[in-house]
């Protein structure tokens, strides 16, 4: 393991990269505004599932694999932009059908027999949009293998496990501030007492960041590509 101000610099380049806006923080504030602070979590747990997935696939050098197979790292960055344009294409419908005078209890009503997103999703359909989130991008893949290695001491004599600590130490550092962006948001919502409103804003606006990456993603070069 990395000395202790070594370790120190880890956590704290970790915190400051997981407390940067993307995907991921999207989705868990969408989802703790529209159906309260439970559902922020889940989302965030979902999120921490998948990139325990990265950890382990780095430390077992899946994801090197992945990275030197341009067939591979296509596939996934294809499957993983189309699923990040599929959940902001739904909020973003979920944004236009919203109207400002309909009850909360009659817009969940309503977005619920149609399947979209809505306070009655199951918590269970959260964590897995949140986990495919995660799991379906390949930048995450590409930063663990950039990131943790230099944390990593030239000849230390289990790589892999260190890899793999340092990567739960990462992520347990990303779930917190994951639930921490859920009850933010949760508590934010109800301060303001207008839940109806902040989600169909909200919708709108995570629904075009979320076609928004995925279209960024959609053009990312494989590795060593030019």
């Amino acid at each position: 393991m990395p000395d202790t101000p070594q370790l120190l610099l880890f956590v704290t380049a970790g915190l400051l990269l997981n407390i940067t806006p993307g995907p991921d923080a999207m989705f868990i504030v969408a989802n703790a505004v529209r159906a309260g602070a439970r559902a922020g979590v889940v989302a965030a747990l979902g999120i921490s599932a998948g990139c325990l997935v990265h950890v382990a696939a780095a430390a077992l050098g899946v994801s090197a694999l992945l990275v030197a197979s341009s067939a591979a790292f296509g596939a996934l960055k294809w499957a993983g932009a189309i699923y990040l344009v599929w959940v902001g294409v739904q909020m973003l419908r979920s944004a236009r059908r919203s109207d400002a005078s309909i009850s909360i209890a009659a817009r969940v009503g309503q977005e619920s027999a149609r399947g979209r997103f809505d306070a009655q999703t199951p918590l269970g359909a959260v964590f897995r949009r949140g986990f495919l989130t995660n799991v379906l991008n390949p930048k995450v893949a590409l930063f663990f293998l950039a990131f943790v290695p230099q944390f990593i001491a030239p000849g230390t004599a289990q790589p892999a496990g260190v890899f793999l600590a340092l990567g739960l130490l990462f992520s347990l550092n990303g779930l917190i501030v994951c639930i921490c962006w859920a009850l933010a948001a949760a508590w934010a919502a109800r301060r303001a007492g207008a839940v109806q409103r902040a989600t169909r804003w909200l919708d709108g606006v995570a629904g075009g960041l979320f076609v928004a990456f995925g279209i960024q993603l959609a053009w990312a070069d494989a590795p060593g590509a030019h």
